[in-house]
């Protein structure tokens, strides 16, 4: 787990960590001053230049303005250390003498009780170090040798930071959509739309009809004073049409941010959608994610089928060498995705795998015929769904080394059948039951409560821990509702949550959007009947 205060010196120091993804979707910006702020380069195309105390230097991506005070301009705090807000609004705003002078949005860090910074006395701050006050800035402040023109194209940049009101939020509504796209599995798809319609109603319940003016209290939560209103954006027809269908419902419900969602093996054109328009996606279920090193707006729990590959291709690294590796999957599913991946992996370690695919439909005559000609040296690494798991009852096992993607086959719900089981290895990414019953059963707990019948728990659970981490995030964000303060926010804040779900731990660090980093592989033996066992510690591939 990424500790809060190795997460800022991550965030200050380490280039590999906090390089694209911070910038905008990796394009160079043609204004002068973003470019600055964003990619640490000067106009000129040169790197921009830092010298923190005792002479420690810092060139180029790691002295941007954006590592510490962030995309949104507004900060952070990290533990003991607080990195102030430096939007234009909390730079040249005036002292604050009264409660009735508090008219920003409430920022940890924010200083409304000095005097505002001037063009000049900001130019003093980012050369040599000292504050409005005249006091010296943090250390990790660096002192950045702009000239005047530089200055002011950073100045000027400032100034467009953190500029609302955000689509979406207006009259004490915070609009929210969700994305169900045409190929999801239609009980994921009620599971996750009973958990968001229930946990929607319960937060409105305790909503006022206006939202006060927030200046002399700004513990006061938003929760409490805002409704959410959700939008399903159910999508039809090919994927080829699904972004323009996006931008219109946008255009007609304009949204704050898109919670949660459900989809099947292709969720490339909502996750380009959502950083084009820079809308936060929030941790949608999907098995497929979009694995994009610079998007900035998505964000996942788990890399699903990308991650099983890297973990498949670990394991075949280090165990018995096969005389051939077969992956058999289902023509456009989400294990066509995974065997794809774990292809490329293997062939980088020099071996070639053989894919297989099933036609889309299921049936029990063509995976037997997949199967027919195994050896007793073949890895086989199976990417199916329950349907297909069953059906292998039917299929002699050929070979003594059988993998299985756990993320597709839901073992948890449907073991494979007593054949299969002894001889067959699971990537398993999450927890193991008896470690996470508490956190998991907090959620169906609720459920029985609100009468919600689990008929996809995996995703269900999800979409609750899901709605619970925006909840908390908003709480904390009182009402700066802005959407890169959003991300911003859930990155500080996911570590720190006690219900995780189905996983161990959850942190997004600088440049991550998969929040679950690993998984177990995992075996079963007719001792332990459904109990998986894990073959070895958790695995980060």
């Amino acid at each position: 787990m990424i500790g809060a205060t190795g997460r800022l010196y991550a965030s200050l120091l380490l280039v590999a960590l906090a390089g694209a993804p911070l910038a905008c979707a990796g394009a160079q910006s043609p204004d002068p001053g973003a470019r600055i702020y964003m990619e640490g380069v000067l106009p000129d195309g040169t790197p921009l230049r830092g010298v923190r105390d005792a002479g420690v230097v810092v060139e180029g991506r790691e002295a941007a303005c954006v590592h510490c005070h962030r995309r949104s301009g507004l900060g952070s705090v990290e533990g003991r250390t607080t990195v102030p807000p430096i939007s234009g609004e909390f730079l040249f705003h005036p002292r604050a003498k009264t409660a009735e002078d508090l008219n920003l949005p409430f920022v940890e860090g924010a200083r409304p009780d000095r005097d505002p910074y001037t063009p000049e006395t900001l130019a003093t701050a980012i050369r040599s170090g000292h504050s409005v006050e005249g006091n010296t800035l943090s250390y990790l402040m660096p002192r950045y040798a702009l000239d005047d023109a530089q200055i002011a194209a950073l100045t000027a940049y400032l100034n467009t930071l953190s500029t609302g009101p955000e689509p979406g939020v207006a009259n004490a509504v915070l609009h929210l959509a969700t994305i169900v796209t045409p190929d999801a599995d239609p009980l994921k798809r009620q599971g996750m739309l009973d958990v968001m319609t229930r946990y929607f109603e319960d937060k409105n319940a305790a909503a006022r009809v206006v939202t006060p003016r927030m200046r002399s209290t700004h513990k006061m939560m938003w929760r409490v004073t805002s409704r959410w209103q959700l939008h399903v954006w159910e999508l039809t027809g090919p994927a080829s049409t699904w972004q323009a269908q996006l931008q219109a419902k946008l255009k007609a419900e304009p949204v704050f941010a898109v919670l949660s969602g459900v989809g099947g093996s292709n969720w490339a054109p909502v996750h380009r959608f959502c950083e084009q328009e820079h809308l936060p996606c929030l941790f949608p279920n999907v098995d497929a994610p979009v694995v994009d090193d610079g998007a900035y707006y998505p964000m996942y729990l788990s890399k699903g089928v990308y991650l099983e590959a890297g973990i498949l291709a670990h394991e075949l690294a280090v165990g018995t060498p096969a005389r051939r590796v077969v992956q058999v999957y289902r023509a456009g599913d989400a294990g066509e995705r995974g065997a794809e991946a774990l292809d490329a992996q293997l062939r980088e370690r020099g071996v070639t795998s053989l894919r297989r695919a099933l036609p889309a439909r299921t049936g029990k005559a063509d995976l037997a015929g997949a199967l027919r000609d195994l050896a007793p040296d073949d890895a086989l690494v199976l990417w199916l769904r329950p349907a297909d798991v069953r059906a292998l009852a039917a299929v002699p096992v050929r070979t003594k080394q059988v993998w299985m993607s756990g993320l597709l086959a839901e073992p948890d719900d449907a073991l494979p059948p007593d054949a299969w089981r002894a001889v067959a290895h699971l990537t398993y990414p999450y927890d193991l039951p008896e470690r996470r019953v508490v956190r998991v059963d907090y959620a169906r707990g609720w459920f029985r409560i609100k009468k919600i019948p689990v008929v996809a728990a995996r995703t269900q659970v999800d979409t609750f821990l899901v709605c619970g981490l925006l909840s908390e995030t908003l709480n904390h964000m009182v009402d700066t509702f802005l959407r890169d303060y959003l991300i911003e926010r859930i990155e500080m804040m996911l570590e720190h949550r006690v219900l995780t779900g189905y996983y161990p731990r959850l942190t997004l660090g600088p440049g991550q959007r998969f929040a679950s980093k690993g998984g177990y592989v995992v075996h079963y033996a007719p001792a332990t009947g459904a109990q998986p066992i894990a073959d070895g510690d958790w695995i980060v591939p």
